[in-house]
């Protein structure tokens, strides 16, 4: 064990936890060969020695590395490609590198991809995409993400509340709430959510905002079915196909995202419904296509590109005693996919 005013080595962890030294270092490095139960437990023989594994040491004892790791939910969305954007844009004015993970919206996953980028010594995390609504879900990254910062590093999330870091957190309840006073101003009132996997906090707070709009309008909550699939184009195109099954009845439909609003546009024309004649479609984030849909996306605009530059900018600046927070505001962006409900 560590003698007084010695700082703790691998080799200290490594007897404490009662593991060989080259377990430990897999397990601290977040690398495979290590069960579950292990990892956590030579984890949390660290943090109670206080040990600062040396990804950390190397790059941040003398201060930040010139790499941003960036964690987004799916590379190929246009939300998270146009947030990318934005964290390379003023990462090159900085002159650090981007490395970016998927996570997959698996919270295990994206675990992995934590520990991977603290073992690849980069000197700014950046977590981009929906929160879990079981704060269970997200302690062990929060942990981490806290050992990270307490040894120097530096972290910023978009999107979610439960982290316990900076965060610029999109205005998801009021633009939800927007888009449903839109249609019901258009006459709608056989209102359908495409929804995204439940158990996000997105999808939770954006619905909230589609049910608060119905609330304020006297409108009885059985106005609004809610469809959950996943939260891609695929995702839309599936959830469409029940909506239509089970809820025939339904003359508007919300995609919570503009990634689902394409898969529910791709088969309401393949099914030859009229878009907005028989059924209008709004989406959310008005990602860079919105507008060169056939027929152009009623949604939400989010500033993605500026999300991930006040992210990474959040990130630069000294950490403060409290987190951080940035709302992004919203804007109601009207297209010609929705129009007036049709007459019975």
């Amino acid at each position: 064990m560590p003698r007084a005013g010695q700082r703790p080595r691998l080799v200290d962890v490594a007897e404490r936890a009662d593991v060989s030294l080259a377990t430990a270092s897999r397990a601290l490095a977040g690398r495979d060969g290590v069960s579950a139960e292990v990892a956590d437990r030579i984890r949390q023989v660290a943090r109670d020695l206080g040990y600062v594994a040396n990804p950390y040491a190397r790059t941040l004892a003398g201060g930040a590395s010139s790499t941003v790791g960036l964690i987004v939910h799916q590379v190929d969305d246009p939300y998270f490609s146009e947030i990318a954007g934005g964290v390379i844009q003023l990462a090159a004015e900085q002159g650090l590198l981007v490395q970016i993970c998927q996570s997959g919206r698996d919270p295990d996953y994206e675990l992995q991809q934590l520990r991977h980028l603290i073992a690849q010594r980069v000197g700014i995390i950046l977590i981009s995409g929906s929160g879990y609504d079981d704060p269970r879900v997200e302690a062990e990254a929060r942990a981490e993400l806290t050992a990270f910062q307490a040894h120097g590093g530096r972290v910023a999330a978009i999107g979610r509340h439960a982290l316990g870091v900076d965060a610029v957190l999109p205005d998801n309840e009021a633009g939800g709430n927007a888009l449903a006073h839109h249609l019901i101003d258009l006459g709608h009132r056989r209102i359908t959510v495409a929804a995204g996997s439940a158990g996000l906090t997105t999808v939770a707070d954006r619905l909230a905002g589609v049910s608060s709009a119905l609330r304020q309008r006297g409108l009885p909550p059985t106005d609004l079915a809610v469809v959950h699939g996943d939260f891609t184009r695929g995702g839309g195109r599936a959830v469409t196909e029940q909506i239509l099954n089970e809820h025939p009845e339904t003359t508007a439909i919300i995609a919570l995202n503009d990634a689902m609003a394409m898969g529910v546009l791709s088969t309401l024309r393949s099914r030859r419904i009229p878009v907005p004649g028989r059924m209008s479609v709004v989406g959310f984030d008005d990602v860079s296509v919105a507008a060169d849909l056939a027929p152009s996306l009623t949604t939400i605009r989010l500033p993605m590109t500026e999300m991930g530059r006040t992210a990474l900018s959040l990130a630069l600046k000294p950490r403060s005693t409290r987190p951080r927070r940035r709302s992004t505001g919203h804007l109601l962006v009207v297209r010609d996919s929705t129009g007036p409900a049709p007459t019975a």
